[in-house]
């Protein structure tokens, strides 16, 4: 490819955050626009580059003899903040001290992403919503900016929803009382203590507001999300709240490594595991992970597991390496239950969570409702049993079990970040919701036929003539009109 050949290329920077629950998804989106013909950059840090680094190179493998540019990793260091070194992500940040250091060395950021836009003015970037301070850089630079946060659509109308009228403060003062987001399609509701509470944190909520804020001015938004999936949130965010969106995903459909994507290396667990599904029935598994920055207590995990015990189903438990000593949770019997190994297996550290939802012994997912985790339950069809945690995962818990109808929730009731304690959920909730999603039931099988149609409809989005393929035509045809105009 020439130098001419080169600069007729539309060129994107990709900005994400650094927390592997945003970065797996810009890598595996900048390979889905790489392979349309788009030079893609991806700037970053080094511990951060790691993590997407067998992302890039195999989809650079694909790339290989052919017209598609490579996708190129930008790294620059990671600022000097005092977090010890090494400690450049969201998951190693165990108290608030080192969050507002790490806070600190984001926006300590902007000196190299600016120097990045004033040496090669790509056509756009796309930039972690939580950059706030992006818009402003790319503005300045004459770059649009496009956010991306890495959330439904139906979780940005409800944080839309609650940063503007604030439902909380007119709500009754009890945990339990229902308080109602205006303005959406549907009536939504949730419990105060799934939401986030301004005067308990006002420091989060002037963050949001300020996230919400910088996306409005942004030249428009990135979703990793498909049209089938929400149409009546497309048209509220783009027709009621005015707001420009392309949708993009299921990204992770675009990847060519679903073993390794987003790990330096897999788990030693994780090699024996797609064996030990082979020889269980079809359906018979459940595959239990909560993403990157959950964090159960020890009276969490052992309920957890009696759960999976109670629930009689085959299970394949992801166990996060930060979590407790064994010794200090797990019930009595569960151990001899899985040194025989016949109905379950765990695997602390990364799993190739993609390759496990997409084989046919899995038959549901016990899961945190990350967006990631729930959008790759979508893709694979397979049903949810949903457990949120924080964030915007009571959100996507909404979409998933009352609007899409593919899972069913343990009651989980607690807004509470990995660093406070929660509402205890017993092992007897947990088996029934399991036993909802994968026993004999209408309502169970009910919900796995609407999980398999919306995995054929995700699939679809991507491919060629789908709508998440016309939606990146549409604006790679925008930005290379753009860039036209401006050469004018």
């Amino acid at each position: 490819m020439g130098v001419r050949d080169e600069q007729q290329l539309l060129h994107i920077l990709f900005f994400p955050f650094l927390a592997p629950g945003h970065l797996i998804p810009v890598a595996d989106m900048a390979a889905l626009f790489a392979a349309r013909g788009v030079k893609c950059t991806i700037l970053t840090t080094p511990v951060n580059a790691a993590v997407i680094r067998s992302v890039v190179d195999r989809a650079n493998d694909g790339f290989r003899g052919t017209d598609v540019p490579a996708i190129d990793i930008a790294v620059v260091p990671f600022p000097d903040v005092g977090l010890p070194p090494g400690v450049e992500s969201g998951p190693a940040l165990n108290s608030e001290a080192d969050r507002e250091k790490f806070f600190h060395a984001i926006q300590l950021l902007r000196e190299p992403f600016d120097r990045f836009l004033a040496e090669n003015s790509p056509d756009a970037v796309v930039a972690d919503s939580f950059c706030t301070w992006s818009v402003d850089a790319a503005g300045e630079h004459g770059v649009p900016r496009l956010a991306f946060l890495g959330s439904s659509m139906f979780s940005r109308a409800c944080s839309d929803s609650m940063l503007r009228n604030n439902p909380v403060e007119a709500a009754p003062d009890d945990p339990d009382a229902l308080v109602p987001l205006p303005g959406l399609p549907h009536r939504v509701e949730l419990r105060r203590s799934q939401m986030l509470d301004p005067r308990k944190r006002p420091e989060h909520w002037a963050f949001y507001k300020s996230v919400n804020a910088a996306d409005q001015k942004s030249y428009g938004e990135l979703f990793n999300s498909f049209h089938e999936l929400e149409p009546d949130y497309f048209q509220h965010y783009t027709t009621t709240l005015g707001r420009r969106a392309w949708l993009v995903g299921p990204v992770a459909l675009a990847s060519k490594d679903v073993a390794t994507r987003g790990a330096n290396g897999l788990s030693p667990d994780a090699d024996g595991c797609l064996r030990w599904l082979d020889a269980k029935p079809a359906g018979s598994v459940v595959y239990v992970s909560f993403g990157t920055l959950s964090h159960f207590s020890p009276a969490e995990l052992r309920e957890l597991a009696r759960g999976l015990d109670l629930s009689g189903k085959n299970f394949v438990w992801v166990i996060n390496g930060a979590d407790t000593d064994e010794s200090e949770w797990m019930p009595e019997g569960f151990a001899e239950l899985m040194a025989r190994g016949e109905r379950g297996l765990i695997i602390r550290g990364w799993a190739p969570q993609m390759l496990i939802l997409n084989h046919l012994a899995v038959g549901g997912f016990l899961t945190h409702c990350g967006w990631n985790s729930t959008l790759e339950a979508v893709s694979a069809g397979v049903p949810m049993v949903t457990w949120p945690r924080y964030a915007d995962q009571f959100y996507n818990e909404k979409l998933v079990v009352e609007l899409l109808k593919v899972g069913v929730g343990v009651g989980s009731t607690d807004y509470a970040s990995k660093l406070e304690a929660r509402r205890v959920i017993g092992g007897e909730v947990v088996a029934e919701a399991i036993g909802r999603v994968m026993g004999d039931s209408e309502e169970g099988e009910a919900i796995r036929n609407s999980a398999k149609e919306l995995g054929e409809k995700a699939r679809s989005a991507v491919e060629k003539g789908g709508s998440s393929y016309d939606d990146v035509g549409r604006l790679m045809d925008e930005l290379m009109a753009r860039r036209a105009s401006v050469d004018v």
